[in-house]
C-alpha cells in the first residue's frame, strides 16, 4: 500500500474495504484533485469510476473503493468534504445495504476444447459471449468485484479490461447536492439514510 497507517500488525487498527461514492462538479481538474488527494497522502485507490449524471446541472458521480483503517477513511471522508466541486459524499459501507456491480471484458484464447470450457464456465456465472473469432472468444462478465475475480481464475484469459466498481445505496437514499432545491428532488431524499452497518448486496 505504501503508507504505514495501513498497516495490519500486531495492535495495529485493521484495515477495512470502504465503497465511498461523490457527487461532484463536472469541471476540467476535479478528478485530478480527487486522485492527487489520494496520491499525496499514500492511500490507495482499489478501483475508481466517474461518468456524468445529470448533464443539466452537469455533475458527476465518482465511485471510489479503497481500503483503510478507521481513522484513515475519516481522513479520506473529510478531505473529500473539502473539496469545493464536491457537494455530497457518502461511504456506502458504513452507511448500510448497497449494492455493487463491476462490468470486464475478458478475452480466451487457445485451443477449442478450453474455449469449450471457458463457454461452459460463462453459461454457469451468466458471462455473455460478446465476440466470437477463429481461436479467442470475448465474454462480457458483470457482477460483484468477487463474482469478476473468479470468472477470471476460472477461463485463465489473455486479456482482462475492467471497468471498475459502481455503487448504490438501497432504500430511500439518495446522493443528492445540498444545494439542489426541494421542489427539484423526489421527496424519498428527504428520509435520512440508515447508519446501520451493512453488507453489500449481491
Amino acid at each position: 500500500m505504501g503508507n504505514a497507517l495501513f498497516s495490519n500488525g500486531p495492535g495495529d487498527e485493521p484495515s477495512r474495504r470502504h465503497t465511498i461514492a461523490a457527487l461532484v462538479d463536472n469541471e476540467p481538474g476535479v478528478l485530478a484533485r480527487v486522485i492527487g488527494l489520494f496520491s499525496g497522502r499514500g492511500y490507495n485507490i482499489d478501483s475508481l469510476t466517474v461518468a456524468e449524471v445529470d448533464a443539466g446541472r452537469r455533475f458527476s458521480r465518482i465511485n471510489i473503493v479503497t481500503t483503510g483503517t478507521e481513522l484513515v477513511i475519516e481522513q479520506i471522508k473529510a478531505l473529500l468534504d473539502k473539496l469545493v466541486p464536491v457537494h455530497q459524499v457518502q461511504d456506502l459501507t458504513v452507511q448500510g445495504p448497497h449494492v455493487e456491480r463491476e462490468l470486464a471484458l475478458v478475452k480466451v484464447a487457445g485451443e477449442r476444447e478450453h474455449l469449450i470450457q471457458a463457454s461452459r464456465i460463462a453459461d454457469v456465472m451468466r458471462a455473455r459471449l460478446v465476440d466470437s473469432q477463429p481461436g479467442s472468444f470475448i465474454f462480457e462478465m458483470t457482477g460483484t468485484s468477487d463474482e469478476v475475480d473468479a470468472f477470471i481464475d476460472l477461463v485463465r484469459p489473455v486479456e482482462v479490461s475492467r471497468a471498475g466498481v459502481v455503487a448504490m445505496a438501497r432504500g430511500l437514499a439518495v446522493l443528492t447536492s445540498e444545494y439542489i432545491g426541494q421542489d427539484d428532488v423526489p421527496p424519498a431524499t428527504a428520509v435520512a439514510p440508515s447508519r446501520d452497518t451493512g453488507g453489500t448486496i449481491a
